[in-house]
């Protein structure tokens, strides 16, 4: 529902209302204009998102690695103990490295493929 706020022009406002309200937050008639001034003033701020303790280190070497990561992350959100933001970071991230992963295992059998073919091409030569 849009912000039943009607603008000097009589052009109505075209923001959304809160939940619970006929009104935006910046024309709901129960905010202060003090609390409003401070929103303001904040701007993004109050939406960022700062991890205040560190979380506990957990070695990433291997994709099997990952799969620890993952489950504490799961476990952290469902006891309310971690962000979903932070947790959806992890996620994101942790999908990023097991892509670097297949990417390195990948390679390493392309290598491999290239010595035997390199050693094949070797030994006809000598016959």
């Amino acid at each position: 529902m849009k912000c039943l706020f009607v603008k000097p022009n009589g052009d109505q406002c075209q923001a959304n209302a809160m939940t619970s309200s006929d009104f935006c937050y910046t024309h709901n008639p129960e905010i202060s204009e003090e609390e409003k001034r401070e929103a303001k003033s904040k701007g993004g701020q109050a939406r960022s998102l700062v991890v205040k303790d560190a979380l506990p280190e957990i070695p990433l070497n291997t994709p099997n690695d990952t799969i620890t990561l993952i489950t504490d992350t799961i476990r952290l959100v469902r006891a309310g103990e971690m962000d979903i933001r932070t947790a959806n970071c992890l996620g994101f991230l942790t999908d990023k490295l097991l892509k670097a992963f297949e990417v390195a295992k990948l390679n390493d059998k392309v290598e491999l493929i290239k010595s035997i073919l390199l050693g094949r091409k070797k030994a006809i030569r000598r016959h």
